[in-house]
């Protein structure tokens, strides 16, 4: 069959169908990839493990540490010789391509996101799988794009459904997945009926095959009893503190992102050689600093912490998610933050349980509202942020709280000026490349290129 051979020359009933067809098959594929790619991240990170068990005390350190420096620095070497923008999430990459100012090369992405990403997740660093896994999702799409002949709105539609289904994937959340496209990119995504569904088939083709591979479970299954509503003022408060964090947060990768490709152009590879040995020490050191935090907060919550040992906790992974980050090797930031608002919710909540110790066990139910409100305040989607908490946790007992410090955390960043971290990011890209939104090309088309 030749290029443009597939598709219908017209979209009409048949071609609606032949396209949502198509769309959840890139749901499968991505649901397929990224469940392996997520396997075999998982098989990674417990390295140190094996490790131990020939090693102990300095010697055990240092070895940890020039592992990961040595994963690191191979992770980074990949993406700056094969693909430079399969570096950090690659949200931003689909948002720039859906606007037509970016190329998707899908044969050099697919490759180094999913082996470059399980090299520097699995060394320990403070990244999540859940970019990677989008930009795996748009790659596909892009790739199934490339050999069919498709209007623009169509190629967009199906970018935007390769990567609900990435995120559908990465998270067991396939309502979110949705959701993230529409509330994320929803100035770029074509929104039509059969592109609407066809983000539907994906999130749902993908999530079927996580849970037929990985299992059923929400992936941080955590309980908390229902709150009275006389709490919900302290949830607004907590909503205060996130949407300032937020704003830091993405200040403080932007900055160091600079720093990093300042220190570049003077001394290549030193910036991610010394993140990854001052990370690979604290896997041994400090375990709870590092790893993209899933695990992390399942700990947190049964073992609740020392308030002072919270706020440290805090303040290390942030500085080790900023770091990991701005490193230039593949990796999402959404987990980290769901790690890092755990660590501030609880301890948000005993500061709470001390002054009114009349509401007893609250810590965890502020730890999972926390999730929402820093991932809304960072990534300014505050629909996604609630629905993605409640999928991952399942503690949907929790909604008015979430709605109480989701909305509050996305009015204080607003009224701080922050702005979202992948708009930041795209923004970035584009100043490098000294081109800018208005001009770089031309807004409705889409680049695909093997």
């Amino acid at each position: 069959m030749k290029t443009g051979q597939f598709w219908p020359a017209k979209t009409g009933s048949s071609g609606q169908a032949s396209y949502i067809v198509l769309a959840a098959l890139v749901g499968l594929l991505a649901g397929i990839i990224g469940s392996l790619f997520h396997l075999a991240i998982n098989a990674a990170v417990l390295w140190p493990n094996h490790l131990r068990q020939w090693l102990d005390g300095p010697l055990l350190v240092l070895s940890a540490a020039l592992i990961t420096m040595t994963l690191t620095l191979a992770a980074v070497f990949m993406v700056r010789r094969i693909a430079p923008e399969a570096s950090g999430s690659g949200v931003q990459e689909i948002e720039g391509a859906m606007e037509g100012l970016r190329v998707v090369r899908w044969a050099k992405i697919l490759p180094v996101k999913f082996f470059g990403g399980i090299i520097a997740i699995g060394s320990g660093l403070v990244l999540g799988r859940e970019g990677p896994t989008i930009h795996i999702g748009a790659s596909i799409a892009a790739m199934l794009s490339s050999t069919i002949r498709l209007s623009k709105i169509e190629r967009r539609g199906l970018l935007a459904a390769g990567a609900a289904a990435g995120l559908a994937c990465a998270f067991n959340a396939p309502i979110a997945g949705i959701l993230f496209v529409i509330e994320e990119t929803r100035k770029q995504f074509p929104y039509n009926f059969f592109t609407y569904m066809g983000i539907i088939a994906a999130s749902l083709l993908a999530v079927l095959m996580t849970q037929l591979i990985g299992g059923m479970a929400p992936d941080m299954t955590l309980f908390s009893p229902e709150m009275p509503l006389g709490l919900l003022p302290a949830f607004a408060a907590l909503g205060c503190v996130l949407g300032l964090v937020g704003v830091i947060l993405n200040t403080s990768i932007l900055h160091a992102l600079n720093f990093a490709g300042w220190m570049h152009e003077r001394t290549p590879y030193l910036y991610p050689a010394l993140a990854g040995l001052c990370i690979g020490a604290l896997f041994i050191l400090l375990p709870k600093t590092v790893t993209g935090g899933e695990s992390v907060v399942m700990e947190l919550v049964t073992e609740k912490p020392a308030l002072l040992l919270l706020l440290a906790l805090a303040l290390i992974r942030f500085a080790t998610m900023v770091g990991s980050y701005s490193s230039g090797v593949p990796g999402g930031i959404f987990a980290p933050i769901l790690a890092l608002a755990a660590c501030l919710g609880l301890a948000f909540g005993t500061v709470v349980e001390s002054l009114l110790p009349s509401f007893g066990g609250v810590t965890t139910a502020f730890a999972i509202a926390a999730m929402g409100g820093l991932f809304t305040a960072s990534v300014r989607a505050p629909i996604v942020g609630i629905v993605l908490t409640l999928e991952l946790t399942g503690a949907y007992q929790l909604t008015m709280p979430l709605l109480a410090t989701c909305l509050v955390a996305n009015l204080v960043a607003q009224w701080l000026g922050g702005k979202p971290i992948y708009e930041q990011l795209l923004e970035r890209t584009l100043q490098q490349e000294k081109c800018s939104i208005a001009d770089c090309a031309d807004p409705p088309a889409v680049k695909y290129a093997p």
